[in-house]
């Protein structure tokens, strides 16, 4: 499953990518980081269907990576929900309204997975990282990943009406089986659209689920990906050193 990931872009550069028109203040302050988490802020970029007030506008907003549905009790029990299979997205209630109406990208420089080896004689196993990334095309910059995500809006019941941080914006990476080689690494790999998949992910108003996974079962980019080091497997280390091939 898709559990650590890079984000070092700037979001400028994100939203010029991305054709994002409004970045909020939180998403452009968020600093670099090389080995993002479960329960980390995570940008997420999403459409706002137009209201008699204003056009249709196409937003970054930071996000806490975890989806936290309106129905949850206490964020901090249960089941980290940082991933959503492909395979039941549509029939989970925590993830079954989001995928209807709140459908967002969740950009990434690349991802990490960890490839198990079981070692002879029963000993230990051994788990090899690799970073995961778009394809340069002909030597030019890297593009960014378009990871298929969800988001949910969830009331803190420990804050006021007048807190301006009561409610919480949180997000999930759709997964899928690995394909393409990568499944040599890992059987799962976030679901990763083409640009082409992009507008009609982000398409705001409510869908059919299956129009929904039909647009998460397209073809998606050409992947590249190395060994790295072990570091990447403690939070504690966040530097530019992890991406860069053993």
């Amino acid at each position: 499953m898709c559990g650590r990931y890079a984000a070092f872009r700037e979001a400028q550069e994100l939203a010029e990518e991305f054709d994002v028109e409004d970045v909020d203040e939180r998403a452009a302050a968020r600093e670099p980081s090389w080995n993002l988490a479960p329960t980390d802020p995570a940008r997420i970029i999403l459409d706002r269907p137009a209201t008699a007030e204003r056009a249709a506008t196409r937003e970054m907003h930071l996000a806490r990576w975890g989806l936290l549905p309106a129905f949850t009790k206490d964020p901090k029990r249960g089941a980290p929900l940082f991933n959503a299979r492909i395979e039941t997205v549509a029939e989970k209630p925590a993830f079954r309204k989001s995928l209807a109406v709140r459908r967002c990208l969740v950009p990434a420089d690349g991802y990490f997975e960890w490839r198990t080896e079981q070692a002879e004689g029963g000993g230990k196993p051994t788990k090899t990282p690799f970073f995961i990334h778009a394809t340069s095309p002909d030597g030019a910059p890297r593009p960014s990943l378009a990871f298929a995500g969800l988001y949910a809006w969830w009331r803190d019941p420990s804050k006021g009406e007048d807190d301006p941080d009561r409610w919480v914006l949180s997000t999930t990476i759709i997964t899928t089986q690995a394909r393409d080689g990568l499944e040599a690494i890992h059987d799962r790999e976030p679901v990763v659209l083409s640009r082409e998949a992009v507008d009609a992910w982000l398409t705001p108003g409510e869908r059919d689920a299956e129009a929904s996974l039909e647009i998460l079962r397209s073809p998606g980019p050409q992947l590249s990906w190395h060994e790295v080091g072990s570091a990447v497997g403690s939070v504690r280390h966040n530097n530019p050193g992890l991406v860069r091939p053993r």
